[in-house]
């Protein structure tokens, strides 16, 4: 079964585990500005990765805007971020961001990925720095909150080829 990895990564976490995920499937890998839908015509299982972003998959609509084309296909997409996997903020993402009826079609996974804030461009340096001046406002923190404001200082990196075997034994089941 012939399978690419295809992934739109900002800080590097993304395009980690599609490689880990290319490597462990012997998969062609890309990154998506590099590759068109004519490119993927021969592939019968197309994987997508994309950082979380407030919500939202990073490029995810390249999945969900071309459905017609995707649907006699395996189509998997993983996203990733800084936060513990959390059953109700999983499902929060994967609602947001797909339809049901694209959901009956599509496998989606979360892997933990990090955050480092040198790693960010200047607009996404300025949203967290807002977001970091209003968490030093609360009285209360949540144990997130105050990990994110740990992580400033200290970048965070979870990313582990382990979170990728449920991903990889999925498709190798297909």
């Amino acid at each position: 079964m012939s399978k690419v990895v295809i992934y739109k990564s900002k800080s590097g976490y993304a395009k980690g585990y599609a490689e880990m995920i290319s490597k462990a499937l012997e998969a062609d890998i890309f990154e998506l500005s590099k590759i068109s839908l004519k490119d993927l015509e021969k592939y019968e299982t197309v994987i997508y990765g994309g950082g979380l972003y407030i919500g939202g998959i990073n490029k995810v609509k390249f999945i969900t805007k071309n459905d017609d084309f995707f649907k006699n296909k395996n189509i998997i997409v993983f996203f990733c971020g800084a936060t513990p996997p959390r059953k109700e903020d999983i499902d929060f993402v994967v609602n947001r961001n797909f339809t049901k009826d694209q959901l009956k079609r599509i496998k989606v996974f979360y892997m933990r990925g990090g955050f480092d804030f040198d790693r960010l461009t200047k607009l996404d340096k300025f949203l967290m720095r807002l977001l970091k001046f209003k968490l030093k406002r609360q009285k209360v923190l949540t144990a997130d909150e105050k990990g994110m404001l740990n992580s400033y200082d200290t970048p965070l990196d979870f990313t582990n080829d382990k979170n990728t075997i449920d991903l990889v034994n999925y498709i190798k089941s297909l």
